[in-house]
């Protein structure tokens, strides 16, 4: 007897063969998401070509610092809830020790995809030996945010805005729970529980950016600021990040994210039980609607 299930078949459509672009610009990789029509959203396809891309820059020697950007007006809308590329239920070369989610049923299957696709991608990802950097312009919302996040420097435009609404599907912010090291707690909980815009400007003020600039200089600051981290000894510049990522898993990060992943979890099956959709029926459109009313009022 088993519990697993036959995988849906589900037409997926991709607009592109290339949702990621690698570039090498002296010591420097850029990495540019590539899906400027639907806002940078982010599916499976498109995770899965950044796994790629960080992995070829750590590979390279001669890579010394990594950009990530994303093409377009937004750097990331977020997760993919709604565009013709949608593949929650596709099967891909999985790269962490993480089961095939495609035959899993119910809850377990998001469970499972997201362990390894949201939560464990963005943890590789930080742990890159090599010194990286955020480039947002636009939108940087819910799953932009996670990617923002793992950088270890974020570099903003002027009209960069940070958000995660996720609360009104009944979910406590993104797979990625970093938002109360990112901010304060007391600001952290208005973040969330609102699901307001936070503007570039705002979010430098608890250190979550960098460093603001006209979004027509965004990519020269971007530029100068991952050269001068290349030029940084290579050993100097992983010992560093360790450092530091070392002391915020002192503070707790890693097990405080273990424990909302599953409560991020059980809001998908609470919601899945009462409404009979993972993500209470909000599409795309639904919440891209409800963010423009909201900053509106």
């Amino acid at each position: 007897m088993t519990d697993l299930v036959e995988p849906q078949k589900v037409d997926i459509v991709y607009e592109t063969e290339e949702p990621v672009r690698y570039e090498v610009d002296g010591a420097v990789a850029w990495i540019t998401m590539n899906r400027p029509g639907f806002n940078n959203a982010q599916n499976g396809q498109m995770t899965y070509a950044l796994d790629d891309a960080f992995q070829r820059a750590v590979n390279d020697d001669a890579i010394r610092a990594i950009v990530l950007a994303g093409e377009g007006k937004h750097f990331s809308a977020g997760h993919d809830i709604g565009t013709p590329g949608r593949d929650v239920q596709k099967d891909f070369d999985r790269r962490l020790m993480v089961a095939k989610h495609v035959n899993k049923p119910a809850a377990e299957l998001l469970y499972t995809r997201e362990q390894e696709q949201y939560l464990g991608m963005c943890r590789r990802w930080r742990d890159a030996p090599k010194p990286t950097v955020a480039m947002v312009q636009g939108a940087c919302i819910a799953g932009g945010l996670m990617l923002a996040w793992v950088c270890d420097l974020i570099i903003a435009s002027e009209d960069a805005f940070f958000q995660d609404p996720v609360v009104r599907m009944g979910i406590p912010g993104v797979e990625y729970f970093a938002h109360a090291f990112e901010l304060p707690p007391r600001v952290a909980k208005e973040f969330l529980l609102l699901g307001e815009r936070m503007s570039a400007k705002r979010a430098e003020q608890f250190g979550m950016v960098n460093r603001i600039v006209p979004r027509e200089k965004l990519r020269e600051e971007t530029a100068s600021v991952a050269v001068k981290l290349a030029a940084q000894p290579r050993l100097g510049a992983w010992l560093t990040k360790q450092a530091v990522n070392h002391v915020e898993e002192l503070r707790g990060k890693r097990t405080a994210m273990d424990a909302v992943y599953h409560m991020h979890h059980f809001a998908h099956a609470q919601n899945d039980l009462t409404v009979g959709n993972s993500i209470a029926g909000l599409d795309a459109k639904a919440m891209a609607a409800a963010n423009r009313k909201q900053a509106d009022e």
